[in-house]
């Protein structure tokens, strides 16, 4: 197939049609499945029980823990507050979030989890982290999204739905409420690190029989069209991301892969080059509305984890183990971020993360860009 012919805007849409029917992919749209309905979800956490869920932990914390709403920045299309919380008293900021599609819900679990470690463990290893660094909670981006189970949330004014993770663009102009909101409260906190917590499609880990369970990835490829030109940003991702796989790869119960879409039928693999995503926005210096004048970035990761609640690929018995990894590979990261073991990890050590033969990258802004041409 001649990728070129993904430059011609004319045809764009006919020819990824075309691949979208003969690709089997990691996902649908990159970050998210498709959508069809089919999965019970009484026993994940709704809108409601995550606040009651924060608030127990604020209470239980004895101060270590602050839960706040962003409602100064604004509310939710749905008019519902974006809760966020707050706990570590150190210089490093990282920024977790989670949930940003609704039909993600097993993350929020996983970053309830970890705040509630924060909030009342005291081994050694914990107090190092809440010394050293101040870590900035968003468990459920999406609350209305997540109401209605949906990827997406529906912007009132239009009655259309909008994926929330590609709303962050270079040029401005959010449509979403939610958006303006989180990017007021990042453009004031300025993180140093941030992680993004997703849910993906069913694939298999490449060369092997087994489904892939957990997937780490980064929303501009590493060597890829956009992010070379953050060199250090280049490398941290991939030894933040070749860190979790060595801390990982002992827990027996992951299969874990590099985050791509797949075309199953040629075993090849398309890394995602997505400018419009929330964190390949905080990594590129996004200055919306005069809010960012500085242009701050900063390196950010995002984990994916196998299934949603809406296209009958989760099911209750598999949720704890699921939830586990991400609760698992967050504490790694943030452990080792902050005592700077993964700058001890050879970049190209990522390389060693089981992926499928890359035969382009997978863009929001230039159909497939072939490996070795420029993006923009």
């Amino acid at each position: 197939m001649n990728l070129s012919i993904f430059k011609k805007t004319s045809i764009l849409t006919a020819v990824l049609l075309l691949v979208c029917s003969s690709l089997a992919f990691a996902s649908t749209n990159p970050g998210g499945p498709s959508t069809k309905g089919q999965t019970n979800i009484s026993s994940t956490l709704s809108y409601d029980e995550v606040i009651k869920i924060l608030g127990d932990i604020e209470q239980s914390s004895k101060g270590k823990v602050e839960v706040f709403t962003l409602d100064q920045y604004g509310k939710s299309e749905a008019g519902r507050s974006i809760y966020a919380a707050k706990v570590g008293t150190g210089a490093k900021k990282i920024w977790i979030q989670a949930q940003i599609h609704g039909n993600e819900k097993l993350v929020t679990e996983a970053a309830l989890d970890l705040l509630k470690t924060y909030a009342s463990n005291k081994s050694k290893d914990v107090q190092k982290v809440l010394a050293e660094s101040t870590l900035y909670f968003i468990p459920m981006y999406n609350p209305d999204g997540a109401e209605m189970n949906t990827r997406g949330t529906k912007i009132m004014a239009t009655g259309k739905s909008l994926d929330l993770n590609r709303d962050w663009t270079l040029d401005g102009g959010f449509a979403a409420k939610e958006s303006q909101a989180v990017y007021a409260y990042w453009a004031d906190v300025k993180p140093d690190f941030a992680i993004d917590l997703h849910h993906q499609g069913i694939k298999q880990v490449y060369g092997t029989n087994e489904a892939t369970s957990f997937s780490l990835g980064v929303s501009l490829a590493p060597n890829g069209p956009t992010l070379p030109a953050y060199k250090n940003y280049n490398d941290e991702t991939r030894q933040m991301l070749a860190y979790v796989y060595d801390n990982l790869e002992g827990y027996g119960y992951t299969h874990i892969d590099r985050y791509q879409i797949v075309d199953s039928a040629k075993q090849a693999g398309y890394d995602i080059d997505i400018k419009g995503g929330v964190v390949s926005a905080m990594m590129m210096g996004l200055n919306y509305n005069g809010l960012n004048p500085d242009h701050h970035s900063h390196p950010a990761v995002f984990f994916e984890t196998k299934g949603n609640t809406t296209d009958g690929s989760l099911g209750q018995k598999s949720n704890g183990y699921l939830t586990k990894q991400n609760y698992l590979a967050l504490k790694s990261l943030v452990y080792g971020y902050v005592t700077g073991e993964v700058y001890k990890v050879d970049p190209n050590h990522w390389n060693d993360i089981p992926a499928y033969p890359l035969a382009g990258y997978w863009t929001d802004y230039n159909g497939i860009v072939p490996i070795g041409e420029s993006g923009y």
